[in-house]
């Protein structure tokens, strides 16, 4: 097929096969691209960009996380490990053989509009593992090569003797061994890996700049985040009732030695990890302020303290990295993209970002509810359809509000935040009007 009839798909992690799995199932033509050798991005161990490690699982239990089309079968675990993610998205790939669309072992490495119409055609470069280029035009571009690859490491005062790394570089516990570590951030992935290195490491210590809200992973025998009843409360009210009870079965994290959070449940990503407060209690991990600076082998933290280390382990999250496209191009604006429901492009018609999106409890089913939307709104611009031209001007527009209400952070990792009520519920306002 001339691929000038064609949209370019980058990437086959979840979000990518939900792209292909949604443009697929509305007859819309696509040629797919993945770097690694096979699918499941980052949750494949394997692949050289992953960034998951040998103990990591969904911080999101298995019913709220999967395809609702394709549901997780019964014996996998609740919060299944990355090689049950692994199996999940092989086994929806084979389903709706999905492969057969990729080019593997391709990497995408320019992406440019052919005119500065809104309609225009899309010239994309590819290399493949011979390291052959090809460029060619196609219809549009849906970008899905995910978030969580391009680590964001701080700069940090002073030089470290020991080891520095970033947390994109930890892979097995044995790297701990015998050696005196420091977490620095206490995000999901920061509290798991301090858990890892306790069994290992002959001291094990967090260092935090601010407070945290930790929530358990079950809760009265289940997981937490299937609790819920139906009832949508206001803001102010669910935040409330919800970090009052989570003192109940949590207790108050200050008392462990972290700072109070200086702001209010579901302003920032909570943690899904109720063990590190375990271990905090039982002297295995020690809760130490923000770095001030390094000498040798020293960390200096700001309230005056300072301790040795062997090794520091940067937990500090990753950046958004669409190397292949001009920042322009996304309408990027500050620390992300500004894209219309996190979307779109303003400026063209047949540019879109999956997987750019971040909410409690949104699951791959609201990423694949992302990708409904993009091909019945391709599908709508092919037909000539009214509703395909609503929503370009809706795009144009001023953005919909899609906090909740919530007043979040102004983060890095938080710029792309939504609620995820509100959330899904204009994405599939969208697509029920397309439809």
């Amino acid at each position: 097929m001339n691929t000038t009839q064609q949209i370019a798909l980058i990437g086959a992690g979840p979000s990518g096969l939900a792209g292909a799995r949604c443009l697929q199932k509305h007859g819309i033509a696509f040629q797919g691209f993945e770097a690694h050798t096979d699918v499941g991005g980052l949750w494949n161990i394997h692949n050289p960009r992953s960034t998951v490690y040998a103990s990591a699982h969904l911080i999101s239990s298995k019913r709220m996380t999967e395809f609702s089309e394709f549901p997780m079968r019964e014996h996998v675990a609740d919060y299944p490990s990355h090689r049950e993610l692994l199996d999940y998205f092989s086994a929806f790939a084979d389903h709706f053989q999905l492969r057969e669309h990729y080019r593997f072992s391709t990497r995408v490495l320019k992406v440019e509009p052919v005119s500065d119409a809104p309609d225009t055609l899309w010239r994309v470069t590819t290399q493949d593992a011979h390291g052959q280029q090809i460029t060619a035009d196609y219809k549009g571009v849906v970008v899905a090569n995910g978030t969580l690859a391009e680590p964001n490491m701080p700069a940090f005062e002073g030089h470290f003797a020991g080891e520095l790394l970033h947390t994109s570089a930890y892979k097995q516990a044995d790297q701990f061994r015998d050696k005196r570590v420091l977490i620095v951030g206490a995000g999901n992935s920061g509290c798991d890996i301090a858990i890892d290195a306790v069994h290992q490491a002959r001291s094990v210590d967090i260092s935090v700049r601010r407070g945290y809200y930790f929530v358990p992973k079950y809760v009265f025998g289940k997981p937490a985040d299937c609790i819920g009843g139906k009832i949508t409360l206001p803001p102010w009210l669910k935040q409330k009732i919800d970090s009052t009870v989570l003192k109940w079965f949590t207790g108050d994290p200050v008392r462990f030695g972290f700072p109070k959070p200086a702001y209010k449940m579901y302003e920032s990503h909570p943690v899904v990890n109720s063990l590190i407060l375990y271990h905090v209690g039982h002297g295995d991990v020690g809760v130490r302020a923000d770095i001030a600076r390094f000498v040798g082998h020293t960390v200096h933290f700001k309230d005056g303290s300072a301790r040795d280390y062997d090794l520091v382990l940067a937990a500090t999250g990753y950046k958004l990295h669409y190397p292949f496209l001009d920042h322009a191009l996304l309408n990027w604006q500050g620390m992300a993209p500004r894209l219309y429901l996190n979307i779109f492009a303003p400026r063209f018609d047949r540019l879109a970002v999956l997987g750019m999106v971040e909410a409690s409890g949104l699951g791959w089913q609201g990423r694949y509810e992302q990708a409904e939307l993009v091909a019945r709104y391709f599908k709508g611009l092919d037909e000539g359809n009214a509703s395909a031209a609503a929503l370009n001007a809706a795009k144009a527009g001023p953005p919909p509000d899609l906090s909740g209400g919530y007043k979040y952070l102004q983060l890095e990792r938080m710029a792309y935040y939504v609620n995820k009520d509100a959330y899904r519920t204009a994405v599939r306002q969208a697509a029920e009007a397309l439809a």
